[in-house]
């Protein structure tokens, strides 16, 4: 099968769908991989590290796209990338379709499959291809926020750690999934008072046993939402619905109750955003400040630590793209329920129930589109 990798062209997205060691094996399974030129730079994958693994480099995404049978990227296809999928052609990438009815309507227009790295689950419910960029988005948030909460940037210039005579700051973070033990596993590093706030008991019981009176573990309710996010420095809001919009969990109001000067990052905003004042933002521009908070909420957080994401991303993915090439779309999907679970779009269909209803629109079962 011809598989492509374009070159990512959303705003400071420096990752790449298929680093050169993914392109070895899939031509060593008798695959064809087309990489546009440049496309790995951004991550530290030079051109001809992907030429001594076997790929045919190409000039300009164009060709990728009328080449290849698998399209295989990072984020979500921008208006243009879109324009260039056609019916039959394979797209495997994130998409976070809930919250961006435009994108849902220009691939359900193209006729082509989309699968999204986000829905694809594994045997225990869980979300391997989301886990490791949410590892490096939950890390990354307390790096970020701590420097938000600079004063040259906004904050209310408070060092998380503390200094012997200061207190440290305190971080909220709302989840405490993949996202939020790995934000509250950064926080606790740097010495900040750090609590988590989750509906889900046995997971608060797993974090205490993990991290003991290191942090403290909260059951959610909108009564403990609101006294904890009015005390914090920084509020991390990592929540996930698979495949839905993320449940606005933090009002206006009481991001307006907040402290002056302190920051909120919602690693959700791919999905919408956990706080009724977010909105997507780029690591061009990745903050703005609203009822006197900071606010950052990059869409694509883990591209700015493109080698390290792009890297971990594709330890998870490749088995999938091997399954996808080796078998074709219907027969993989057929074999494996949990790749099947990834099927959001196929020849104008939307097969993710959760997609469907944040859409307003009619769903159809994967398995239907099989048959």
């Amino acid at each position: 099968m011809k598989i492509g990798v374009p070159k990512e062209i959303k705003t400071h997205e420096y990752r790449v769908g298929l680093v050169p060691g993914s392109v070895r094996e899939l031509v060593h399974h008798g695959h064809e991989v087309l990489v546009e030129r440049g496309a790995g730079l951004g991550a530290g994958f030079p051109d001809p590290a992907y030429a001594q693994a076997g790929a045919t480099l190409v000039d300009g995404a164009l060709e990728v796209f009328e080449k290849a049978r698998l399209i295989v990227k990072v984020k979500e296809p921008q208006a243009q990338e879109c324009g260039r999928l056609k019916p039959g052609q394979m797209l495997f990438t994130y998409l976070h379709l809930a919250p961006d009815a435009a994108q849902t309507r220009a691939l359900m227009e193209s006729g082509a499959t989309a699968i999204a790295y986000e829905t694809v689950t594994d045997r225990d419910g869980r979300l391997p291809l989301l886990a490791p960029m949410s590892e490096v988005a939950g890390r990354m948030a307390i790096q970020v926020g701590a420097h938000c909460l600079e004063k040259e940037q906004g904050g209310a210039g408070i060092l998380l750690g503390g200094v012997p005579g200061v207190p440290p700051g305190r971080v909220v973070v709302l989840g405490g999934g993949v996202v939020g033990s790995n934000a509250a596993r950064m926080a606790i590093g740097l010495g900040a008072r750090v609590t988590v706030i989750d509906k889900n008991l046995k997971r608060l019981a797993v974090l205490d046993d993990h991290f003991g009176t290191r942090l403290t573990t909260v059951y959610a309710t909108l009564d403990a939402i609101e006294r904890h996010v009015a005390r914090a420095d920084l509020v991390v809001g990592g929540v996930l619905v698979p495949g839905a919009a993320a449940p606005k969990l933090v009002s206006r109001a009481q991001v307006a109750a907040m402290k002056p000067g302190s920051v909120i990052v919602d690693v959700a905003i791919d999905q919408g955003g956990c706080f009724e004042t977010s909105r997507p933002t780029s690591h061009a521009q990745p903050t703005y400040v609203e009822e006197g908070v900071v606010h950052y909420c990059v869409t694509n957080m883990p591209g700015a630590v493109a080698r390290s994401s792009a890297q971990a991303l594709n330890n998870a993915t490749l088995p999938f793209v091997l399954a996808l090439a080796d078998q074709g779309w219907q027969k993989a999907l057929a074999d494996d329920p949990h790749l099947r679970a990834g099927l959001n779009i196929h020849a104008g269909n939307i097969a993710h129930p959760a997609v469907a209803e944040a859409q307003g629109l009619a769903y159809t079962p994967p398995e239907t589109l099989l048959s």
